[in-house]
This record gives structure tokens, sequence and C-alpha cells, in this order.
């Protein structure tokens, strides 16, 4: 699969699985997760609390998204901490859901948020 290829699944996907290494235990831990593109950047978040995925990728960026077909791509977390664009996933219309479960301005300011880098896609 080329790299186009892979990054036409990336940006239909919103379920996702992501695998990341356990803080404290060092191993493998897989979920499932949204992940949103927004204004041509990868997006997870949450709603406000404590998440084991956001503590791990806190300790350890590195982590492993895995997609349709069978693709697993590697992929770095950065914590998004510029309130303006944490504002904008907030409020993009498929992220509408998180708006009924907290107030605007509680999501900005505590839920985890971490952009995702996909070293293998640069330039494509």
């Amino acid at each position: 699969m080329t790299p186009t290829e892979i990054k036409h699944l990336l940006s239909p996907a919103m379920t996702v699985d992501i695998t990341t290494t356990g803080r404290q235990s060092r191993q493998p831990r897989r979920i499932e997760i949204w992940m949103f593109e927004i204004g041509g950047r990868y997006v997870i978040t949450g709603t406000p609390g404590p998440r084991d995925w956001y503590a791990n990728l806190l300790a350890e960026p590195a982590l492993t998204v895995h997609l349709d077909q069978g693709v697993e791509l590697a992929a770095v977390a950065s914590p998004v901490r510029d309130v303006n664009f944490r504002r904008s996933v907030f409020t993009a219309p498929h992220t509408s859901w998180y708006l009924t479960q907290t107030a605007l301005d509680d999501l900005i300011a505590t839920s985890p948020m971490v952009e995702l880098s996909f070293p293998s896609l640069r330039g494509v």
C-alpha cells in the first residue's frame, strides 16, 4: 500500500485502535478510540478526567495506530496545549458529541488531547 493510499484510509477514520506503551508496566496496551482530522491535523481527545491512554502517551509518545485493512502506522503523540486549536477541535461539527457531555470551557481547559504525527507519511 502506498503512502497516498494510507493517507486516504486515515481521512475518514474516526474509530481506530491504538497501541501505547504502559507507563508503569512497559507492556503494550491496545484500545479502541476516536481519532479526528481537524484542519489536516490528527487528534485524539476525550472528556475531562484521567485517562490511561493519555498518561501512557505523556510517558512514551510513540504509538501504533491500527486502521482498516490491517494497516498499522507508527505515530508520535504531542500534547495539545494551544487553547485556540483545542477550541477548534471541540467546536468542529464531527466532534459535537463532546459538547453534550461537558461545557466547552471545561473541555478546552481540562480534556486530555494529543496531536498525532505520522513520520512515514511526511511529504504526502
